[in-house]
């Protein structure tokens, strides 16, 4: 069977429950994404004298083949690479290249994956 699969579109995603995406300030994806439970996604801050400012940041990309393991928050502006594991409970508050896991708050490379077992 061979499925049409709009250009648009995700080509797959998998979102557990308890997840948040707060997108004000853009949230790229990529393809073939998995989000355990309570993943959250934060793309804007405020500022420290007007918490209702919020203030102008670059979006949070996403790339392609990326696992967030339960409770991973994202911050503003990171960009992660393809092929990233991001392990349980982890704070991401800097960008990440292809090929890594990353884990701890704040987050930070405990492993590289080799590119032929990506």
């Amino acid at each position: 069977m061979k499925l049409h699969q709009d250009p648009t579109t995700i080509g797959s995603f998998s979102m557990s429950t308890g997840c948040y995406i707060q997108a004000l300030c853009g949230v790229e994806i990529g393809e073939n994404f998995l989000f355990a439970p309570g993943m959250r996604l934060i793309s804007v801050n405020h500022g420290v004298n007007n918490e209702f400012k919020s203030m102008d940041t670059k979006p949070i990309k996403i790339g392609n083949n990326v696992w967030f393991g339960a409770n991973v928050v994202v911050l503003p502006e990171v960009e992660i690479g393809n092929n990233v594991v991001v392990g349980a409970g982890s704070v991401v508050t800097k960008s990440f290249p292809d090929n890594v896991i990353i884990a701890g708050n704040p987050a930070k490379v405990i492993r590289t994956i080799e590119e032929n077992n990506a």
